[in-house]
């Protein structure tokens, strides 16, 4: 077998086509755009590795055939915790054979433990975790955009080689044209009514500054006491909405302010997936025009919920219920049929609820694997 550090022009692409072998034969697959993927391992693209670094590696036969790929990274930011001293490993595919996948976990093991690792948590990013995050092990139905997904036998891969559940991560789906649950409507339609000091503002690409620095606000503060957080840069958050911002609807993005402070937000995108599903990775010219095409045929009739949070002094208080009524009513009248929400950890109790409250039904689970080393 050989195995090959990605240094190159062509090991870039071997990586990337690895995943086009693994899932050739696979209809549900949604390959992810190329740029997107390089970018995760640029370090003029990615504001992690101006505390961190990554590595990568493609694995070949003796025939010279792709049969894996994956990528190890620390962040000096998050790496320290207590004890642990911690890495991760992300972008893993292989072939369906054991051996092999032990050797492709091998090689990122090396690299962390050069890097005095003793925990190793995957599969996750080289960034925040709504992206690429945990393994895929119930619900192999079309991927959302930026949700990881992967052939069942993985998790068989991951366990024989002796990771352990850190933590579950639940998805539910949402049938739009059902409408919201009256009880939770009401929820809604009272707390705004309590609330005469409370102002409701979609996002707006002419004020993407001032969002951002919201956003960072009230995301911080509300995963401030969480394991191991460290707070996101408005750097990030910037850069994630101009992503964001060729599909993106100011009608499923809000924000609530309190007495004019930043109080909650939720983030919902239309599944850019449906879309990317025709393009194979790869922007060109023809595709973008594709791309636009397809957009006004609306052939996106999918939203997921990528994320929510309330600044702790508005917490227990309704907004997320307000806000997610705002998303909802007016996705009853328009050309989007599924939500999903994703995803909660299986630690969080009051997210929990407040899928059930909506009458969601569980979609899809990954886990976040952690292995002693």
């Amino acid at each position: 077998m050989q195995i090959i550090e990605v240094k190159s022009k062509k090991d870039k692409k071997d990586f990337l086509d690895v995943a086009r072998v693994i899932y050739k034969n696979d209809p549900v697959w949604v390959c992810p755009l190329d740029q997107e993927i390089n970018n995760i391992f640029d370090p003029k693209e990615n504001v992690f590795f101006q505390n961190g670094e990554a590595a990568r590696w493609v694995f070949k036969d003796d025939k010279g055939n792709l049969i894996g790929r994956i990528a190890a990274f620390i962040n000096e930011n998050k790496a320290n915790f207590g004890t642990q001293r911690i890495g991760g490993i992300g972008f893993f595919e292989s072939i369906n054979d054991k051996s092999i996948a032990f050797q492709i976990f091998d090689t990122a093991k090396k690299w962390l433990l050069e890097r005095k690792v003793n925990t190793i948590q995957g599969p996750i990013n080289f960034g925040e975790n709504d992206s690429y995050w945990g393994l895929l092990v119930e619900g192999f139905t079309h991927p959302s955009n930026g949700m990881a997904y992967n052939p069942p036998h993985y998790r068989d891969f991951f366990e024989a080689y002796g990771f352990k559940k850190k933590m579950e991560q639940l998805t539910n789906h949402l049938n739009i044209k059902d409408g919201l649950p009256e009880r939770f409507v009401k929820i809604a339609k009272y707390a705004i009514s309590k609330k005469p000091n409370l102002t409701l503002k979609p996002l707006d690409a002419n004020r993407f500054d001032e969002c951002a620095a919201d956003f960072m606000e009230i995301y911080n503060s509300a995963w401030a006491h969480h394991e191991n957080f460290t707070p996101i840069k408005k750097e990030y958050v910037k850069e994630t909405f101009e992503k964001v911002k060729p599909f993106y609807d100011p009608n499923y993005i809000w924000f609530a302010y309190v007495d004019g402070q930043p109080a909650s937000f939720v983030l919902v995108l239309p599944d850019v997936n449906q879309i990317l599903k025709h393009l194979n990775g790869k922007l060109s010219l023809w595709n973008k025009l594709r791309f636009v095409m397809l957009k006004r045929k609306k052939t996106i009739t999918r939203l997921r919920v990528w994320a929510m949070g309330t600044h702790p002094k508005f917490q227990n208080t309704g907004l997320e219920s307000v806000l997610v009524y705002k998303c909802f009513e007016g996705a009853m009248k328009s050309q989007y049929v599924e939500g999903e929400l994703s995803w909660v950890g299986d630690f969080n109790d009051k997210m929990i609820a407040i899928h059930k409250a909506l009458g969601a039904v569980p979609g899809k689970k990954h886990i976040t694997y952690e292995l002693a080393v």
